[in-house]
């Protein structure tokens, strides 16, 4: 199914350049995938449609692609800003990249392959749920509810 990328925080896309991608995975000390630079770089602060994705027994919603660019105003929605605020909450290894509607955090998980994050749910206790096993299943995985 393809994936259409709606206004969400961001009325229209702000492309993100190589540098700000770089300067991410040196503070991390992680490579990001290659198939969420390409997304990111065109539709930070964006709402995928659809966005309904499954985890566990259930299902949730890819609320927005968090911001990698600073937004004057929106900085709750930086990619770094949610790092920070999740990182002593949760395993080592695991970093942010969006959120769903009731505030959870769609995150890589590093901690099984420096290679090939899997994508986990960490829910607002700090729970960690298996999600997917790349970000590219994620967003193939997607549906309308």
């Amino acid at each position: 199914m393809t994936v259409d990328w709606r206004p969400h925080i961001l009325r229209a896309p702000d492309s993100v350049s190589p540098h700000e991608l770089e300067r991410i995975e040196s503070a991390w000390g992680i490579k990001l995938p290659d198939d969420y630079k390409r997304v990111v770089s065109l539709y930070q602060g964006m709402t995928p449609e659809p966005n309904v994705f499954r985890v566990g027994r259930g299902d949730n919603v890819f609320g927005v692609l968090l911001t990698i660019s600073e937004h004057e105003g929106r900085e709750s929605y930086s990619i770094m800003n949610s790092y920070e605020v999740i990182r002593s909450h949760v395993p080592s290894g695991i970093f942010p990249f969006a959120r769903t509607p009731g505030g959870e955090d769609l995150c890589f998980d590093y901690r099984g392959s420096p290679e090939q994050p899997r994508i986990v749910l960490v829910s607002v206790e700090g729970s960690v749920y298996p999600v997917a096993n790349s970000f590219q299943e994620l967003m193939d995985g997607l549906y309308d509810d």
